[in-house]
Formats: C-alpha cells, sequence, structure tokens
C-alpha cells in the first residue's frame, strides 16, 4: 500500500544524520522541491487568479484574449494578455477549441497517439481519462486530479496537492487501479501525464495509452463537464472557498 504523500512529507526527520534530506525523498518517492514549496503569491493575483476561473468557468470556450477582456472590466484595472496566458498555464486552463501548443509536454517525454476518435464506451472499465483542474480557496489554491470512467461517468479516484508535481496524480491512478482495470486510458499531453513514472504505472498492466490531440481540449470531455459540476455544484455555490 502506497502512503499518502503528505504521510510520506511527515516522516521527512531534518535532524537525522546519516541519512540527507535528497536521500530520504528518494527512498519515500517524493520531490524535494514540493516537502520546501510554499505558495507566495499576494492578495492581487489571487484575486485575477479567481476571476480567471470564474470566467472559465462559466465559458470554458473563451480563450486568454476574451478572459483577458472581461477580467480588467471585472477588476477595473489595465491588464495584459501574457499576464493571463501566464497564469492559465499556471493554473492549468486551456478554451476548450481547437488550437495551438495548449497542451505542454516535456521535450523528451514519449507522446502516445489519441485512440477514441470515433469511439464510444459500451461498458464500464473500457476507458477511463485524467485530468487536473485549478481549484480556488479562500486563502490560496489547490489543484484536483479525477479519474473517471467514461461510460458509467463514475470517479474513480481524486486528490488535492498544491504543487503540480506527477507524484499526487501517480498516487490517484494507484488508488484508482484498485478498483478495476480500463482497456484504454486517455490523458492530455501534460508533463505530468507524458512522464514515464506515470506511463509505467499503466504499461506494466498491459494498458493502451491514449493522449489528446495538440490543442484539443474537447477529446477529453468528460472530465471537463465533471470540472464544471464539482466548481458550480460544490466549490463555489457551497461556498467552499470562503472556509
Amino acid at each position: 500500500m502506497t502512503l499518502p504523500i503528505a504521510a510520506r512529507r511527515a516522516l521527512i526527520d531534518v535532524s537525522d544524520s546519516e541519512l540527507t534530506i535528497v536521500k530520504q525523498c528518494e527512498l519515500l518517492g517524493l520531490s524535494r522541491s514540493s516537502l520546501y514549496y510554499q505558495p507566495t503569491i499576494d492578495s492581487s493575483e489571487l484575486e485575477l487568479r479567481a476571476i480567471i476561473d470564474t470566467i472559465y468557468t462559466e465559458c470554458p470556450f473563451y480563450g486568454s484574449r476574451r478572459i483577458t477582456f472581461i477580467a480588467a472590466e471585472r477588476l477595473k484595472i489595465s491588464l495584459s494578455r501574457k499576464r493571463v496566458q501566464r497564469l492559465m498555464r499556471e493554473m492549468s486552463l486551456a478554451g476548450l477549441c481547437p488550437a495551438k501548443n495548449l497542451s505542454r509536454h516535456a521535450p523528451n517525454h514519449k507522446i502516445y497517439p489519441y485512440l477514441l476518435r470515433n469511439f464510444k464506451a459500451s461498458k464500464p472499465n473500457e476507458i477511463w481519462s485524467t485530468d487536473i483542474t485549478y481549484i480556488r480557496l479562500a486563502h490560496g489554491f489547490c489543484y484536483l486530479i479525477a479519474v473517471i470512467d467514461w461510460y458509467s461517468r463514475y470517479v474513480l479516484a481524486w486528490r488535492l496537492s498544491n504543487t503540480m508535481e506527477v507524484e499526487f496524480c501517480i498516487e490517484t491512478l494507484q488508488a484508482s487501479l484498485k478498483l478495476g482495470t480500463p482497456l484504454i486510458f486517455n490523458t492530455d499531453q501534460g508533463s505530468q501525464f507524458t512522464s514515464n513514472d506515470f506511463t509505467s504505472v499503466l504499461a506494466e498492466r498491459n494498458i493502451k495509452i491514449s493522449m489528446d490531440g495538440r490543442g484539443r481540449a474537447l477529446d477529453n470531455i468528460f472530465v471537463e463537464r465533471l470540472w464544471r459540476s464539482v466548481k458550480y455544484e460544490d466549490v463555489y455555490i457551497r461556498g467552499y472557498t470562503t472556509m
């Protein structure tokens, strides 16, 4: 059984004279950068992130140009599109329409073909997919990942993290695989999902790997619908961001 990331971080002993922090992180399967990571974002940037997230949730087909215009109007400030584009990349947000370079992958990672064009799931455990979304909180933010079954729309596993490190993605994948094994597993081309650490978990179980085409956010539409429901019905309406 794999311990949650928070539990593994708690096992780090900074006073250990025999094992360095680097070695402890390596043994526990942790990234040293995530161990020390603390968000350092001022209130004005958090407010801008919240506005961008709200606009995107209302109209996920809007691109950075339109989001910049609306955000500037709502905040009554001058706002550059480059700043909005940077924040959207950091928040893992991209307009749901064909475009160039929306999915950023590491150049040394293998990209798998998209296997689901004109393919319709006919039974459970045939197609699973995953994605990461940005969740704003009262005094910060985090990232939410979920694995969903295309046929039943059942959420098999989910996790929250304050970083975009691959560890919490692998932890979620391993939790979902305790419930079954899909024929095909679909992701976008994000660096977390194209990493060998993530794809090797699938390859070891002979699961076919499918990845959205570059700029084809609609290829993973079922997870996008889930994010919209989660944000409207839980995060925003029930006021979890103000807790």
